[in-house]
């Protein structure tokens, strides 16, 4: 099960198909092109930004769980706190550009649509990564590696935050490599930067 399929589960794509007046079938589709950019995003910041701690403090700063409980409750989406998670993942405004840029032609969905799910879809996996890193090191159903170990190449159970980015981190459980499934997957060049190429093939990642 990917993450686009976990966010659907949780009521995520439902909720953001609703925001924008779209059917449950365009927000999901918009939703797997934009979800691997976004957790490159995460990446990214971890990497230079004191790793899994660092990121969890990060998304407790951002607003933490709540971002998602926003997403999933009756009331308008605020929009605000998932431009400020795009501005800490991605830096620079023009980088959520590119990535919409992208995601339309992979999709043949509208950049201006895939635009407007982006900062939802950030407040949706920030909300995620900080419920689950917050129930610690669980192993067992529950653990966050046994919820997307498969999506993001890490193949343990141990759950948690860690266990969420750990093979996207290049840490404990990750594939060969060092990148893990997602980072392999998304590195088109082999220039160990999935991001950069996401965002634009010929576009470098600000900041």
């Amino acid at each position: 099960m990917n993450l686009a399929d976990i966010l659907a589960q949780a009521g995520g794509i439902e909720s953001m198909a609703k925001e924008l007046g779209v059917p449950p079938g365009v927000a999901q589709q918009g939703a797997e092109a934009l979800l691997p950019a976004i957790l490159g995003g995460f990446k990214k910041q971890a990497q230079g930004g004191g790793g899994i701690e660092g990121l969890g403090a990060l998304l407790g700063q951002l607003g933490g769980g709540r971002l998602l409980d926003s997403v999933l409750g009756s009331q308008p989406t605020p929009i605000e706190p998932g431009n400020e998670v795009l501005g800490q993942i991605f830096g620079a405004k023009d980088v959520s550009r590119s990535v919409a840029d992208h995601a339309a032609g992979q999709t043949g969905i509208s950049a201006g649509l895939l635009k407007q799910m982006l900062p939802i879809l950030a407040m949706m996996v920030a909300g995620y990564m900080a419920k689950q890193g917050g129930q610690g090191q669980q192993g067992g159903s529950g653990g966050l590696g046994d919820l997307i170990g498969g999506a993001l190449g890490g193949g343990g159970s141990s759950g948690g935050l860690g266990g969420m980015l750990g093979g996207v981190l290049g840490g404990a459980g990750a594939s060969g490599g060092g990148l893990g499934g997602l980072g392999k997957m998304l590195d088109m060049d082999g220039d160990g930067n999935p991001l950069d190429d996401i965002i634009g093939m010929a576009g470098k990642l600000r900041g």
